[in-house]
């Protein structure tokens, strides 16, 4: 068998990332060829990869790249948060957002199956490779792209993402008033209450109806407001209605940085200040982890285990 040295470990670490002992045993078993243990290794990655589906991936990291009239926001998804802050990791995601990019997928089943970042491998292939590198569960969660004249914002390090997208006369889209104003209204998005529609015009009747039962079902049960008159509670439900519509629609929102202004007053100002129309098309914000149920660890059962208690 050849002797492994020093230096071949160190080289084979570099090219995977793993562990020195991994990466020495995987030249012992591959009679100390580089590339053959490096196979090997891969080949491993996927039984890693397979042992690691069913534990929960909440961490993470929402990203946004703007190329060619287009953005894309994507969120990926890892076991822990210093995984989550790790360059390697930062840069396979943003990778992933070019492949998105230039391929067009319509689903992340279709964006497994792409070559990756333009290389001759899949998502697929990359995604499984990172796993063993990083030895955690990852896993691409969700993207989207939209079109045209768009502003964006990251908060806290990709802990959330928003991209909104605006209806506008091009000619204002390149003045840097405009480029701080979508960045504010990107802002208003992923650190306010975060809305479910662009405006009232946007909440369908059926939510609006599905509310006032709500809202009458709370003030029958109420022994304060039961006995009010029919025209009263009427006027109470429509009152909590517009309250509803001041949390849930982006336009009737308080705006962040002036609290006198609803943003679509801000909107409005801002169109009346460039001198070109501007309307909210549409927007997307993505929370790391949002609805992913976090495993709860009980450390002390843990060790008990481990020492036979």
């Amino acid at each position: 068998m050849s002797q492994i040295s020093a230096k071949d470990v160190a080289a084979l670490r570099a090219k995977t990332g793993l562990g020195m002992m991994d990466c020495k045993n995987a030249l012992v078993e591959a009679g100390g060829d580089i590339e053959a243990a490096q196979r090997l290794l891969r080949e491993k990655g996927l039984a890693t990869a397979a042992k690691k589906e069913g534990r929960i991936a909440a961490e993470g990291l929402v990203d946004i790249l703007t190329e060619g009239g287009q953005t894309a926001i994507i969120e990926v998804n890892c076991e822990t948060d210093f995984v989550a802050k790790n360059e390697s990791f930062k840069g396979f995601v943003k990778g992933l957002l070019r492949t998105v990019l230039s391929t067009k997928p319509a689903s992340v089943e279709e964006l497994l199956a792409k070559p990756y970042d333009g290389s001759a491998t899949t998502v697929e292939s990359n995604l499984i490779e990172q796993i063993a590198v990083i030895g955690e569960k990852l896993s691409i969660r969700r993207f989207q792209v939209l079109d045209g004249a768009c502003a964006s914002y990251l908060h806290g390090g990709g802990v959330a993402g928003s991209v909104v997208a605006f209806k506008c006369d091009c000619a204002c889209t390149d003045k840097d008033e405009f480029k701080q104003f979508g960045r504010n209204i990107a802002m208003q998005i992923a650190s306010g209450t975060p809305a479910a529609y662009v405006s009232k015009e946007d909440v369908p009747a059926a939510v609006i109806e599905e509310e006032k039962k709500v809202l009458l079902a709370q003030i029958a049960n109420d022994p304060a407001n039961a006995s009010k008159p029919p025209q009263v509670i009427e006027k109470m439900v429509s009152g909590r209605i517009e309250k509803y519509f001041t949390q849930n629609c982006l336009l009737e929102q308080s705006y962040i940085k002036d609290g006198d202004l609803t943003v679509g007053a801000y909107v409005a100002a801002t169109a009346k200040e460039l001198g070109c129309d501007i309307a909210v098309a549409s927007f997307v914000l993505y929370e790391k982890g949002e609805g992913i149920e976090k495993k709860e660890e009980d450390f002390a059962s843990e060790i008990a285990k481990m020492v036979g208690n």
